[in-house]
């Protein structure tokens, strides 16, 4: 006999579950969300695309509002195995919809941005992401650049990073040949599965700007929109978490950028467009480039390279190490290694273990440490409060 609740059912509950199939429309055949619902798009048309079919016609109406050096999709776009397009989106709204619903970009609301366990209203991996698609888009497309590229990129371009932050590079850097770069990593492990374009995976790949540059324009701007982000919403967590003084800012960025978030990022982002609108070059103006980078060099100083921002990274150092040479000697205890074959391949097990352990998120891999391998507890790295 199933449980059956002696609550009496809210009439807020009624009202809720009575919208289940939504509502009658105009039309017989046409459901509505809202009883009142009135919105059309005004008398439909003959469709335009019969011939070329409407993916065909979107990418045509895209092309007009695209500059020469913007980057275009066609079809399905080039992905390692070929598909067939979508009916109506281009292969760079596709690459951006897997990203989202991906698994390695929702573990991001779990990985640390700057201070692990942050408090409420701190950034996560993932909203620095989301940061980052927004700064990159609102560069993006007032230049005539590809929306959805730049987006997915700018989605998927941390996805490989480990838990603890850059630190975890530094922990998986002896399994891996030639060191673990959560951008490489990012592109070629995990977002590997998703088998996005060329041209997005490039982006992700190079966004960093000790790699390569990405061979795309709308590349090129996720790699600035990063930097942008992150120094100017790191450096207000930094502020409310009280480590640093809003009035310590260096007079430089102050007087060309202001103190506030909305005006430094209205700075940059506006230096962008105009620089590159003036040159055709996707670059800073020397004016607010020095200025960018006066206001990474105090971050550095005053919030990344601190005691307490040490200290964090080295127990992360330790703990994931430690997690690895776990994993690695277990494998069948990584679920996808114990459900990918009965017996897991001894050639594969450091890989396995390296991307189990940089997929986890920051409490996950504390509750594995203290579980599986007894970590002491006053060897975890700590939040901003300890």
């Amino acid at each position: 006999m199933g449980y059956v609740s002696a609550e009496p059912i809210s009439e807020r509950a009624r009202r809720w579950a009575a919208t289940m199939e939504g509502y009658e429309g105009a039309s017989d055949d046409v459901t509505v969300a809202h009883r009142d619902s009135t919105a059309t798009i005004g008398e439909p048309e003959p469709d335009r695309a019969t011939l070329a079919g409407p993916l065909a016609a979107r990418e045509e109406q895209l092309d007009h509002l695209m500059v020469p050096g913007a980057t275009r999709s066609h079809g399905g776009g080039r992905r390692e195995r070929e598909e067939e397009p979508d009916e109506f989106r281009t292969c760079f709204e596709r690459d951006r919809d897997r990203i989202l619903h991906s698994s390695a970009f929702r573990r991001l609301a779990g990985k640390t941005q700057v201070f692990i366990f942050p408090d409420d209203h701190m950034r996560t991996r993932l909203t620095h992401a989301l940061e980052v698609a927004q700064v990159a888009t609102g560069i993006a497309r007032p230049l005539g650049l590809n929306v959805a590229l730049t987006e997915a990129i700018a989605l998927g371009h941390d996805c490989g990073h480990g838990p603890g932050g850059h630190a975890s590079e530094e922990a998986l850097d002896p399994f891996v040949e030639g060191g673990f770069d959560h951008a490489i990593w990012g592109a070629d492990v995990s977002l590997a599965p998703l088998n996005l374009c060329v041209e997005t995976l490039n982006g992700i790949r190079n966004h960093s700007w000790s790699r390569p540059a990405p061979m795309t324009a709308e590349g090129e701007v996720v790699s600035w929109a990063d930097r942008i982000a992150y120094v100017c919403h790191d450096f207000e967590d930094a502020v409310s978490a009280g480590i640093v003084d809003i009035d310590a800012l260096p007079a430089l960025v102050r007087e060309r950028c202001g103190v506030q978030r909305r005006e430094q990022l209205g700075a940059f982002i506006n230096a962008m467009i105009h620089t590159v609108r003036s040159t055709g070059v996707i670059g800073m103006d020397a004016r607010h480039g020095e200025a960018l980078a006066a206001f990474r060099a105090f971050n550095y100083d005053t919030i990344y390279l601190r005691d307490a921002s040490r200290q964090q990274g080295s127990a992360v150092v330790g703990m994931l190490r430690a997690l690895v040479e776990y994993y690695s000697a277990q494998p069948s205890l990584i679920p996808d290694v114990a459900t990918r074959a009965k017996e897991p391949d001894p050639t594969r097990a450091l890989h396995d273990a390296v991307e189990y352990v940089a997929g986890m998120t920051d409490r996950y891999a504390c509750r594995r440490a203290l579980t599986q391998l007894d970590w002491p507890v006053d060897q975890l790295p700590s939040g901003i409060d300890r």
